[in-house]
């Protein structure tokens, strides 16, 4: 291996993503009252943004509606382009527009500083009414990290291990997954990932000493000792028994950790009392009272020719536009280059908000039809119709990458005659069945469900027993994925379904 300095040219081809692509993906991403959120920003922001009032957007769409002269598709594109160049094709497109537009347009001002108070003051009237929000664990950590003096990167990845922890409380992401390579990244990968870890590994300790005990733990057995204190009359005991003999514990083979550990039964006992009040979810308690208002991005109606149709509830968005105002500052020949240059910076940037919205609109409108068409059996017939589905379906069908079909329904909420789900809720995994059929996980999960809660209590379904039972209800599927689904379920086997019902009697 030769190492020496030196410069050297290297064709090689690589994908940059755009400005504004990866503006549209984060409009896409967004939903509803995040997207209001972001856009009231933007018109803070740019000032050659301005937004048309409902009543006025309505009458609007009725005059382009029999306005011969409205604008085309074409007359619609970037109205600034980037670069050096005076832009007089630029120039005149935007004399163009303004004469499309309605006269109100031209008279329409900002609201004055004393309108803005005003509504402002109506705003925080609004805000103090309403329901404070319950703290979540996330707040709750975030509140104690801001205790510690840390150094910037330790705090940046202590906030990325708490934002990676599930309700529970758990770190299910491996911490390599929460290493940021740098863009200029001219080192050793090597030694840049080993001196990420070690501080990745530093800052998961520092959140493990974060109250809830046992929060930021990555297996269970790892919760349970983290909520151990050496205090504890049986501490060592407790050790063993949570590193070593959890499983044993749980199928009440005492006399076998008797035999292992050398501890007495009495000892066992009493340490396995302790054991039942440590918490096996530390996070749990902060979902017992929150329930988070939802708000759809997409309903869905029926038609009156049969089927389903997806509509978008954006109507609380505003109407954007380019101000004229701006546009005749661009045109006149007295403006001065430095404000001319600004201008042009921010249409530039309002024209990609507004194509970013309308981009939005579209995929989410192709992409949530697809689901739904996908899934009539589900609005017809309830859940335990659903389909299997995967994104690259809806994907394929509507002409999209898949990271697409994934933004597109993030955190957003669809409106059916069955209830509002999140859209992630009708893409499921599935099961080939005896008959080369695809089964859904939920129809699985709900009769297998069902079958446990009628069987006979005190003679209980083994999972041969259970498999037959799925057979006869029509889902035929191998002993291995139902012994598969029933401990995902967490129902237990039928020897200690048996023993607990012998323990109420």
């Amino acid at each position: 291996m030769r190492l020496s300095f030196g410069q050297q040219m290297q064709m090689a081809q690589k994908q940059v993503l755009a400005p504004r692509m990866i503006q549209s993906m984060e409009i896409l991403q967004l939903p509803i009252l995040a997207l209001q959120e972001r856009l009231e920003q933007e018109m803070e922001d740019n000032p050659v943004l301005d937004q048309i009032e409902p009543k006025e957007d309505q009458e609007s769409l009725q005059e382009e509606q029999i306005n011969p002269d409205a604008p085309t598709e074409s007359e619609r594109e970037l109205v600034v382009a980037d670069g050096d160049t005076n832009n007089e094709d630029d120039f005149e497109r935007l004399v163009n527009m303004a004469e499309n537009l309605p006269d109100d347009y031209e008279e329409r001002s900002r609201p004055s500083r004393g309108q803005i108070e005003a509504e402002s003051d109506r705003r925080h009237d609004a805000m103090a009414n309403m329901v404070s929000r319950p703290e979540s664990l996330h707040d709750y950590l975030q509140h104690q990290l801001s205790w510690y003096d840390l150094d910037n990167d330790l705090r940046r990845m202590c906030e990325r291990i708490i934002y990676n922890l599930d309700t529970n409380g758990y770190l299910k992401s491996p911490l390599e997954d929460l290493l940021i390579p740098p863009t200029d990244l001219n080192g050793d990968a090597d030694s840049w990932r080993e001196e990420q870890m070690k501080l990745a590994e530093e800052a998961l300790a520092t959140v493990q000493r974060l109250d809830p005990s046992g929060v930021g733990s990555r297996s269970l057995k790892e919760c349970l000792l983290l909520q151990l204190t050496s205090g504890l009359l049986f501490y060592e005991e407790l050790q063993v028994l949570i590193e070593n003999h959890l499983e044993d514990l749980e199928n009440n083979r005492l006399p076998l950790i008797v035999k292992k550990t050398g501890f007495s039964l009495e000892i066992i006992q009493e340490a396995w009392a302790d054991l039942r009040t440590l918490k096996p979810k530390p996070g749990s308690v902060f979902n017992d009272n929150f329930a988070p208002a939802v708000t759809p991005d997409v309903y869905v109606d029926r038609r009156k020719s049969g089927g389903y149709e997806v509509r978008l509830e954006d109507g609380q968005l505003p109407s954007l536009y380019i101000s004229p105002t701006y546009r005749k500052l661009l045109l006149d020949p007295s403006t001065n280059p430095e404000t001319r240059d600004y201008i042009k910076r921010k249409v530039n940037s309002a024209q990609w908000i507004i194509e970013a919205i309308e981009q939005r609109r579209s995929t989410l409108t192709r992409v949530s039809q697809a689901i739904v068409d996908h899934q009539v059996r589900f609005l017809d017939e309830g859940p335990e119709h659903i389909e299997p589905l995967k994104m690259q379906q809806v994907a394929d069908k509507v002409g999209v990458h898949v990271t697409t079909v994934s933004r597109a329904v993030d955190d957003k909420w669809m409106q059916t005659p069955r209830g509002i789900f999140p859209l992630k809720r009708f893409f499921v995994g599935g099961t080939t069945n005896a008959d080369g059929a695809e089964v859904a996980w939920d129809k699985v999960r709900l009769q297998l469900q069902e079958i446990v809660d009628q069987e006979d209590k005190s003679k209980p379904l083994s999972d041969d027993a259970l498999v037959e039972k799925m057979a006869e209800s029509g889902i035929k599927v191998a002993r291995r994925t139902v012994t598969k689904y029933r401990k995902a379920m967490n129902i237990p086997s039928s020897r200690q379904r048996r023993v607990w019902t012998e323990k109420k009697k």
